[in-house]
C-alpha cells in the first residue's frame, strides 16, 4: 500500500548514500566520488528527456518536445555547477587521490557518450573503449544506427516543405553532422519569419539552448582540469586540457550558429 512507502525507501536512499567507497584516506576522495555520481544522475535524466523528446520530434509533436528540451537545458545548469564544487580541490589535495584512480577516467562515461551521440557529436571510434562492457557498446553503436535529434529536426524539415537535398537527408548517420548551405538556408527561411513558423523557431531556440549549455559544461570542465592538474595528460590517458580546449571547437548543429551571420 502506499501508506507503507517512506522516504528513504521509495529513493532507495540506503544504496545511494552507501555507493561511495574512497580507495584512499584522503579528505577529498569523498567530494571527487560524489560530484561524479551526482553528474551521472543528472546525465540519466538529460538522456530519460532527450530520448523522448526525440519521439516527440519524429511525431510531429513538438509542443512536449519543447519542455524536455528545456529541462535537459535545466539540468545542464547543475552539471555546470558540479564544476564550481570540484573547483575547492587544490592540485595537493587531488595529487592524494590520482594514484589510487589507475587508469579511470570521465572520458569513459557511457552516459556523456550517449548524450554525445543524440544531439550529433558521433564518432564510431570512441565505442571503443566501452567494450569491455559490451551491453553499453552495443547500446552506442545501436545509437549511431539511428538519427541524432538535430538529423531528426532537418527530416522534420523536409516534411514541412523546405527544401533539403536527399543526401541530406540519407546521410551516414553515424558520422559527424557536417554544415550544409542548403539546411542554413532553410534556418534562415524560418528566422526571418519567426511568426509564420513560430513552433520551428522555438524548436531551433531549444536546441541553441542545448549547444550553448553542453558547450558551457565543456568549458568548465576544462577550466577545473587546468586549475587542478595543470597540463598533465588525463587519467584516461588523454592529453588533458589540448584534448578538451579541441573538442570545444565541435559544433552539434553548426547552421544554427551560422544562420545567425546570414539573415
Amino acid at each position: 500500500m502506499a501508506s507503507d512507502v517512506t522516504y528513504s525507501g521509495y529513493l532507495d536512499l540506503d544504496r545511494i548514500l552507501s555507493a561511495q567507497h574512497p580507495a584512499s584516506d584522503a579528505h577529498d576522495e569523498m567530494l571527487f566520488i560524489i560530484v561524479h555520481q551526482a553528474s551521472e544522475l543528472w546525465l540519466k535524466l538529460c538522456l530519460h528527456e532527450l530520448f523522448e523528446a526525440r519521439m516527440c520530434i519524429q511525431e510531429d509533436r513538438l509542443r512536449p518536445s519543447f519542455k524536455m528540451l528545456a529541462r535537459v537545458a535545466r539540468a545542464q545548469g547543475q552539471l555546470i555547477q558540479s564544476w564550481d564544487v570540484l573547483s575547492t580541490m587544490t592540485p595537493h589535495d587531488y595529487s592524494t587521490i590520482r594514484p589510487h584512480l589507475g587508469g579511470s577516467s570521465g572520458f569513459q562515461s557511457a552516459q556523456y557518450r550517449m548524450m554525445e551521440f543524440l544531439l550529433g557529436g558521433r564518432n564510431p571510434d570512441m565505442v571503443t573503449m566501452h567494450e569491455a562492457t559490451p551491453e553499453v557498446a552495443r547500446e552506442l553503436r545501436e545509437e549511431l544506427d539511428r538519427k541524432s535529434i538535430y538529423a531528426e529536426v532537418i527530416a522534420l524539415l523536409a516534411r514541412r516543405g523546405f527544401d533539403i537535398p536527399d543526401e541530406i537527408l540519407a546521410r551516414d548517420h553515424g558520422s559527424p553532422w557536417e554544415h550544409s548551405p542548403a539546411v542554413e538556408a532553410a534556418w534562415a527561411q524560418i528566422y526571418r519569419d519567426p511568426k509564420e513558423y513560430w513552433d520551428l523557431y522555438e524548436l531551433a531556440e531549444k536546441l541553441v539552448d542545448l549547444e550553448y549549455h553542453f558547450q558551457r559544461w565543456r568549458f568548465g570542465h576544462l577550466k577545473t582540469v587546468e586549475r587542478i592538474i595543470g597540463f598533465k595528460k588525463g587519467t584516461g590517458g588523454t592529453p588533458g586540457v589540448p584534448y578538451l580546449a579541441n573538442v570545444l571547437k565541435a559544433a552539434f548543429f553548426p547552421e544554427l550558429l551560422s544562420v545567425r551571420t546570414a539573415i
